[in-house]
């Protein structure tokens, strides 16, 4: 057999095609011939060939009914159409490797397949990342592994940090919360409340950080945690105008455990004028909001 790709290629592509003489296709044999293909394109760094010639290993695989390999394949053109810049490829190929995942009722693949094609789109369609890795949690929350997603909750919550989105961010760590609250996981509950509230500080929302922590405090956990007092003395500082409280805490050990982006966010805290963000919400303020 000749050892040259391309006619590895042209013969497999044969075998899938019926003719006069040919009734059915031979995929087993077909498939091997991709695989090898896509080997010998990948030694001689023609990747573009190389990713074609796995999906069609991919197709092959599906057609004698193995989802594993199949999905296997498209990981691996995934993989290419990354180091290719194809990013609408890399999102559908995963995608897709991650539906044949779930085919074989194996829920961890499947999300840690969206979780790859999340990271590898979070600079260049951070939007379409962003999704992904929520199709990520929810294949392990219908799967009753919400723990195995904590990292995914915490990397979508970083992406909207660094859009801006700073109430979307919030949202993700307190699903987080609940998440861990179902795994008996306390520390990173607690750790996961205390980021909500930071973040809300960040985007200029002190009534949303409070009725944050006030809803959170109902929870036995986080109110006898040093997240809570953490929390707790962060907003009695904004409530009254105390800057070198707010730095204090900040950079206390309890804040210098959360999440790298977090800390980020602490850091630069308090963010425009605090006595008139406090005069503002005091204003404003309806104690039934915050039940």
């Amino acid at each position: 057999m000749s050892s040259d790709p391309e006619k590895m290629m042209s013969k497999a592509d044969k075998m899938t095609k019926l003719t006069l003489t040919r009734w059915s296709a031979d995929w087993r044999g077909a498939t091997e011939l991709y695989e090898q293909a896509a080997n010998g394109f990948r030694a001689s760094s023609k990747y573009e060939r190389a990713k074609v010639a796995l999906e069609k290993a991919s197709q092959g695989q599906v057609m004698q009914s193995s989802p594993w390999d199949a999905a296997k394949h498209m990981e691996s053109a995934a993989a290419l159409a990354q180091k290719l810049s194809i990013w609408n490829e890399v999102a559908d190929f995963y995608r897709k490797a991650s539906e044949l995942y779930v085919e074989c009722g194996r829920a961890q693949p499947a999300s840690d397949a969206l979780g790859k094609a999340a990271r590898a789109l979070e600079d260049v369609k951070p939007e379409d990342a962003i999704q992904l890795y929520t199709d990520a949690c929810e294949i392990l929350e219908e799967d009753g592994r919400d723990q195995m997603a904590f990292d995914l909750y915490r990397a979508c919550a970083s992406v909207y940090i660094k859009l801006e989105k700073f109430t979307d961010a919030a949202t993700f760590f307190l699903r987080l919360g609940v998440a861990a609250d179902k795994c008996d996981a306390t520390n990173s509950q607690c750790k996961a409340y205390l980021s909500a509230i930071i973040v809300y500080l960040y985007g200029h929302d002190l009534k949303q950080a409070e009725k944050c922590y006030n809803d959170c405090s109902q929870i036995d956990a986080f109110l006898k945690s040093d997240q809570n007092r953490a929390a707790s003395r962060l907003l009695t500082a904004y409530n009254e105008g105390d800057i070198e409280e707010i730095k204090k805490v900040a950079c206390s050990s309890t804040v210098s455990n959360l999440d790298h982006a977090i800390i980020k966010l602490a850091r630069k805290l308090p963010t425009g004028d605090v006595t008139a963000v406090q005069m503002n919400a005091g204003d404003d303020l309806d104690e039934d909001d915050l039940t």
